[in-house]
């Protein structure tokens, strides 16, 4: 007796739901139902699209490579350039270095002629005053009365002054002027009632001025006098 494998139909409705059933069926089924029909398999929805970053051009591209080789090609000098100003430099330090030097003996001959002319400002003014120093001596040598020597020692004063005067220094007036603290210089206070109140009643140094320059003040006594009232 032969055996026979008996195989059951599967219906038709059985198929579907087994094709339906698989997703990887499914796909594959489509594809082959696709390339026997001829037509394109149906499309995926694409994904949302990502924006990119906008870039600025000016900013972030590279310059162009042209550009690059003409600004090298500018700085770049030949030898003879550069030797030409090597030699202007040179030029100039050595320029340079004489004009110091000669800025250098200005300022030392000034100071010579300086001192030189002071030396000689000096010297002038001890010239004129030997023949003062001279009387002095001739008073030492003498043998008088007081009252010689007095009168001998007044003329020597004078003839002191006009050499002081020839050199326009001029003494500052004190006794009798009102008090100036610019030229005066108060040792004290005295009562004095027959001289306004502060006036310059005594003189115990004189003061000198050359020309418009104060040398010394002078040292007085300033008058106060209680029966008067200060201007």
């Amino acid at each position: 007796m032969t055996n026979r494998k008996m195989h059951k139909p599967m219906s038709t409705h059985e198929a579907e739901l087994t094709v339906v059933d698989s997703p990887e069926t499914a796909s594959s089924g489509a594809n082959m139902e696709s390339a026997q029909t001829g037509s394109a398999p149906a499309e995926q929805s694409p994904a949302e699209p990502i924006s990119a970053p906008s870039l600025d051009p000016s900013t972030e591209l590279p310059a162009p490579a042209a550009e690059e080789s003409s600004a090298r090609a500018e700085a770049t000098v030949t030898r003879a350039e550069f030797e030409q100003m090597r030699a202007e430099r040179d030029r100039l330090v050595d320029r340079l270095a004489r004009m110091q030097a000669e800025f250098d003996n200005a300022r030392k001959r000034a100071e010579r002629e300086r001192a030189e002319f002071r030396d000689f400002a000096t010297g002038n003014v001890v010239e004129q005053f030997l023949p003062v120093l001279d009387h002095f001596e001739l008073a030492l040598k003498a043998s008088g009365s007081v009252e010689q020597l007095r009168s001998g020692v007044e003329l020597i004063v004078k003839q002191m002054g006009e050499v002081l005067r020839q050199l326009q220094v001029t003494p500052i007036a004190a006794v009798g002027e009102v008090f100036d603290p610019r030229v005066h210089e108060a040792l004290g206070t005295v009562e004095r009632e027959d001289i306004p109140d502060q006036h310059v009643a005594e003189e115990i140094r004189r003061g000198y001025r050359f020309r418009d320059r104060l040398l010394r003040p002078a040292m007085v006594r300033v008058a106060h006098n209680p029966a008067q009232k200060s201007e």
